[in-house]
C-alpha cells in the first residue's frame, strides 16, 4: 500500500508540473492573422508577417528565426535570416543575399517581420516564423508562391493563306508560370471571329476550317495567367486560289525557252569551233599544183626588151631607120609570148631570117644577145 501511495504522488507532481509548464508558454503568442498563401509576380517584393507578443513570464533571451522548409524530408531546412542576442543576420542564407531584411528595426517590440525584394520562381516555398523567448516558443508557417509573367507570345499562321484551305493560327508564350491561359480576338471589320473558327485557351490556337476572304484581317492574342497578360498581333490575308493551269503553261513555256537557247549558244559554239579548225586546215595546207609565179615572166620580158634597147642603142642613125622598117622589130613580145609553148611560137619569114643572119647584125652595129631557153611552162631555164 505504501509503494502505491508513493507511485500516486509521483504522478500527480508529473501532472502539475506539466501543467506549470504549458501555462507558462501559453504567455508567448503569434497574432497575426494574414492568409497562410501568397502569391506574387517575379521581380515583385512580399511582406511576410510575423507579429508577437510576450507576457511577464517570458524572461529569457529573444530569438528570431525564418527558415525555408525543404520539400523532401530527408534534407534540411534553410535558415533564411536570423536574429539572436540583439543582433540580426540578414545575409545568412546566401542564394537572399541584400535581398531579405527584417520589417522593424528593433524585432524586440514584437514584430518579426520580413521583406523579400526582387522576387524569383526560385524563391517560392513554405517559410517558417519561429519565435523563442524562454520558456515561451511559437511558430508559423506560410506557403509563397512566386510565379512568373508570360512573357511577349509569338504570333504566326499555318497553312495555305487560301480561300478554301484550313489554316491555324498559333500563339505561343516561351515564359509564365502555369496555368496560362491564351484567348484570340478580331480587332479589323466585324470584330467577329469566322463562324468556322475553332478555338484552343490552353493550347493557344485558333482553327479555321475553310477559310474565305472574310477571314482576313488583324487578330490579337493574350496570353495571361494569374500574376500578368501579354498580347501579339497578327494580319491574315486570305487570297484566292491561284491559276493553277496558267502556272504550269508558263513554266512549261519558259523550260522550252531556256532550252532553246541553251541549243543555239551550243550551236554557235560548234559552228566557230568548226570554222576556227577549218581555217588552220587550209593555212596548213602545201598545194603542189600551184603554177610559178608571174614574176619570172616579168624579169624575161624585161630581160628582153631591155637587151633590144641596148641593141638599138648601140645602132648607128644610119642604120636605125633600116632598123625600124624591119617587121620584126615594130612588136614588143608580151608576156604572152613568153609563156606559149615552143612548138606553137610563130617562125620569121625566111628572108627575115636571111636578113637577120649574124653577119648582117654585125655588120649593122648590133651586139648580139643570148635569150633565155624557156620550158612548156613558161619557167626560165
Amino acid at each position: 500500500m505504501a509503494v502505491r501511495g508513493m507511485e500516486l504522488s509521483r504522478g500527480r507532481f508529473c501532472c502539475l508540473l506539466l501543467s506549470l509548464l504549458a501555462g507558462l508558454a501559453s504567455g508567448l503568442e503569434i497574432t497575426s492573422s494574414v492568409p497562410t498563401s501568397i502569391e506574387k509576380a517575379s521581380g515583385q517584393s512580399v511582406k511576410l508577417d510575423c507579429q508577437f507578443t510576450l507576457a511577464t513570464e517570458d524572461s529569457g533571451p529573444l530569438d528570431i528565426e525564418w527558415s525555408l522548409l525543404s520539400s523532401d524530408n530527408q534534407k534540411e531546412d534553410k535558415v533564411v535570416i536570423l536574429y539572436s542576442g540583439d543582433r540580426a543576420y540578414e545575409d545568412y542564407y546566401e542564394p537572399m543575399r541584400g535581398r531579405v531584411h527584417f520589417n522593424a528595426a528593433d524585432p524586440k517590440n514584437g514584430d518579426a517581420s520580413i521583406n523579400l525584394t526582387g522576387l524569383k520562381s526560385s524563391d517560392s516555398g513554405t517559410y517558417q516564423c519561429k519565435v523563442k523567448k524562454a520558456p515561451g516558443i511559437r511558430s508559423r508557417k506560410m506557403l509563397l508562391i512566386v510565379m512568373v509573367k508570360p512573357s511577349k507570345p509569338r504570333c504566326y499562321a499555318e497553312g495555305p493563306m487560301q480561300e478554301g484551305k484550313d489554316i491555324v493560327l498559333r500563339c505561343i508564350s516561351n515564359e509564365g508560370t502555369n496555368p496560362l491561359q491564351y484567348s484570340w480576338e478580331k480587332t479589323s471589320d466585324s470584330k467577329v471571329l469566322p463562324s468556322s473558327a475553332v478555338m484552343d485557351p490552353v493550347g493557344g490556337t485558333i482553327n479555321v476550317r475553310n477559310a474565305s476572304a472574310s477571314a482576313s484581317g488583324t487578330y490579337r492574342c493574350t496570353a495571361r495567367n494569374r500574376v500578368g497578360a501579354e498580347e501579339c498581333v497578327l494580319y491574315l490575308n486570305v487570297t484566292p486560289p491561284p491559276n493553277t493551269a496558267g502556272i504550269i503553261a508558263g513554266a512549261i513555256i519558259a523550260v522550252l525557252l531556256i532550252l532553246l537557247i541553251i541549243a543555239f549558244i551550243l550551236f554557235c559554239c560548234c559552228r566557230a569551233r568548226h570554222r576556227k579548225k577549218y581555217e588552220k586546215e587550209i593555212c596548213n595546207e602545201i598545194r603542189e599544183d600551184v603554177p610559178p609565179p608571174k614574176s619570172r615572166v616579168s624579169t624575161a620580158r624585161s630581160f628582153t626588151v631591155g637587151s633590144q634597147r641596148s641593141s638599138l642603142g648601140s645602132m648607128s642613125p644610119s642604120n636605125l631607120h633600116e632598123y625600124a622598117l624591119k617587121p620584126q622589130y615594130d612588136k614588143i613580145p608580151s608576156s604572152e609570148d613568153f609563156e606559149r609553148p615552143p612548138s606553137h611560137a610563130p617562125l620569121p619569114p625566111p628572108n627575115a631570117v636571111a636578113r637577120m643572119a649574124g653577119p648582117n647584125l654585125s655588120r649593122m652595129g648590133a651586139i648580139p644577145v643570148m635569150i633565155p631557153a624557156q620550158n612548156r611552162e613558161g619557167s626560165i631555164v
